[in-house]
């Protein structure tokens, strides 16, 4: 468990900041644009849990523990040996297929794309998903220069899928679903 018992360290006052690792690297780095743009998704999913019930409030709660993990996977680079590093599994995406295919199951199939909103929790639910998706480019960025948990990437993917099926959910089961209409200011 982590502890801590000060906030600020003044290490990163010129604009280094240290890897699990103990590796200092820019905080301009694909690295740390990653882990930033998780813990981005982090706080939008914290948002979220304003405007579900108690069952959703439950598994995003689950869900923002997780980005954690993923921010931990993140911070300890693949070729460093710290001790047992904390990695993302397979079955915490595995978890979110599952919870998908739960929800999906009482929905009607799609004929349209979905616009953004229908209800708050829809609305907010898209909001968190965009921000998955600009993560998981992040993630996508950084691998293609260095070595990353090919289950973060998955993770990540699936959960903006997750955001999307849970916003239609809340949208009463797909029913205040606001459908595209191709060309219809046109």
């Amino acid at each position: 468990m982590v502890q801590l018992t000060r906030i600020y360290t003044r290490g990163g006052d010129k604009g280094k900041t240290s890897l699990g690792d103990g590796k200092r690297i820019s905080k301009n780095s694909l690295r740390i644009e990653a882990i930033g743009a998780v813990d981005e998704t982090n706080a939008f999913i914290g948002i979220c849990r304003l405007y579900g019930n108690s069952q959703t409030n439950e598994v995003l709660g689950k869900i923002q523990n997780d980005l954690f993990d993923v921010g931990a996977d993140l911070c300890c680079p693949e070729e460093a040996s710290v001790g047992k590093s904390l990695r993302v599994q397979p079955s915490q995406t595995l978890w979110l297929e599952s919870e998908m295919d739960e929800m999906n199951a009482a929905l009607s199939p799609l004929n349209s794309f979905v616009l953004p909103g229908g209800s708050e929790a829809s609305s907010f639910l898209h909001a968190a998903r965009t921000v998955t998706r600009r993560a998981e480019r992040a993630l996508v960025a950084l691998e293609e220069k260095e070595k990353v948990n090919p289950e973060v990437i998955k993770y990540l993917n699936r959960l903006s899928d997750y955001l999307f099926v849970l916003g239609r959910f809340l949208n009463d089961k797909g029913a205040k679903d606001v459908l595209w209409v191709p060309g219809a200011n046109q």
